[in-house]
């Protein structure tokens, strides 16, 4: 059995969730999934110790062999971070974009982490505890009509995670959801000269891209307790984007 607190991270090779295994590390025990990248998810190994494990989790099968992995090697989960996602492989105007792009997305953002949350909720109901934590994005109601099946996958992650947190906090599993606005990770580098052109225009009150430990830090007060009467809320991580004037 683990003594120290147990985290599973998806995604955690690179980007917000690599940032988010390398801050959980220091207190947690540290699962992180990683897919194809084995390169990446070695350094994050060697950089700070998280136990790395191959998973699809648009997979049912893979999903499961994560929780029975996790389950047998530790013998307990105490944080669940959905954070493994995809954009589109190419950025295609809603008139264009495909049906197979549109469930590669979906399957990957959605569905996975929606019933890899079912797996780990039914174990955290039998320990009696657990926080569990999803990642979405600014692009749950922000819509970008070339990447639409993203934005569609997010908002309905949003849902999920309002489900989750409705179901599972009366007894002492409580979810919450983080919605990262622009930050500097692979998945923007294709746009990140147009996005800091964007920030110094004014899109960000902040007038500053997030950088992945500033989404890190918001599950490091999660991670540690501080949250835990604000089971249920969205915490916008995203230099103010959200906040509308005239």
């Amino acid at each position: 059995m683990a003594q120290r607190p147990v985290a599973l991270v998806t995604g955690a090779s690179r980007g917000i969730g690599r940032g988010i295994a390398v801050e959980l590390a220091r207190t947690h025990t540290v699962v992180g999934t990683y897919r194809g990248n084995r390169e990446a998810a070695e350094s994050l190994r060697r950089e700070a110790g998280v136990e790395i494990f191959a998973c699809d989790i648009s997979s049912a099968a893979d999903r499961q062999r994560l929780i029975d992995f996790v389950r047998d090697r530790f013998g307990r989960l105490d944080l669940l971070v959905n954070n493994a996602g995809i954009a589109p492989r190419v950025r295609r105007d809603v008139l264009e974009a495909t049906e197979d792009s549109f469930d590669e997305v979906l399957a990957v953002n959605l569905k996975g982490p929606h019933f890899l949350t079912q797996l780990a909720a039914r174990w955290m109901l039998e320990q009696g505890a657990g926080r569990i934590v999803f990642i979405t994005s600014i692009s749950a109601y922000t819509v970008s009509l070339n990447r639409v099946e993203y934005c569609i996958s997010k908002a309905g992650l949003s849902m999920s995670a309002a489900a989750w947190a409705q179901r599972l906090a009366p007894h002492g599993v409580l979810v919450f959801e983080i919605r990262p606005g622009i930050i500097r990770t692979d998945m923007i580098a294709p746009v990140e000269q147009l996005y800091e052109e964007r920030i110094a225009g004014g899109l960000l009150p902040l007038r500053r891209m997030g950088e992945p430990a500033d989404v890190a830090r918001v599950v490091r007060a999660i991670a540690d307790g501080l949250l835990d009467y604000c089971a249920g809320q969205v915490i916008d991580c995203d230099g103010g984007f959200h906040l509308r004037s005239l």
